[in-house]
């Protein structure tokens, strides 16, 4: 059950202070972290006091659990739920397919985060490849591939349409200017056909 005085909210500039002090405990880069305040969400106590806090960044449709800490472990498996379903609510708004993070807790494993396969592993953006070392664990939220299969379907189904009507305008317009012409045409031999009638009328018998 979650205790009804937690509450959870993105970080501010007011929360550098006690989250620097977290930081430290966590044997955390203070100096590093403040530059990525935006990326964190932090947990409070009825008294608003910062008690925990977790990053998550991210890249393309991939997010990134990082960082987490607390000062009073006594609500970290209370504060994780909170954070799992603003987690889920933030990935949804940036169309994430795929969820990684290096926490160890047993608390991410109950929720379904795994080691990746070789293959999955590919899939790990390189951002992330050149800045944290092994031991990874993903959680698919949506199937990349299917997804991507049916965009790509759409797509092709989208440029067929528009081939289509493009076609079907430059149709339209050839006939367009085989009509043109044919008048144009017409319009002449009419025209002509007027100036010889007025000349002979003009000058009739040759005179």
């Amino acid at each position: 059950m979650i205790p009804a005085h937690l509450h959870i909210r993105r970080a501010t500039v007011d929360d550098l202070a006690p989250l620097k002090e977290l930081w430290k405990s966590m044997r955390l880069s203070p100096e590093d972290l403040e530059k990525r305040l935006t990326e964190f969400q932090v947990v409070e106590n009825s008294e608003d006091e910062v008690v925990g806090a977790i990053g998550i960044q991210f890249s393309g449709p991939h997010a990134l659990l990082h960082n987490e800490g607390y000062s009073d472990f006594g609500v970290a498996d209370a504060a994780r739920h909170l954070f799992w379903e603003r987690i889920q609510t933030l990935a949804a708004n940036h169309g994430v397919f795929r969820i990684w993070t290096q926490e160890r807790s047993p608390f991410w494993k109950s929720y379904g985060f795994q080691p990746p396969t070789a293959e999955v592993l590919e899939r790990l953006p390189l951002i992330w490849k050149n800045e944290y070392e092994g031991g990874w664990l993903t959680l698919q939220l949506k199937d990349e591939e299917i997804i991507t299969a049916a965009l790509e379907k759409k797509f092709a189904g989208f440029m067929a349409a528009e081939k289509q009507s493009t076609d079907s305008i430059s149709q339209k317009a050839q006939t367009f200017r085989t009509i043109v012409t044919i008048l144009g045409f017409g319009i002449g031999i009419i025209c002509i056909a007027i100036a010889t009638y007025l000349f002979v009328q003009r000058n009739p018998f040759g005179r």
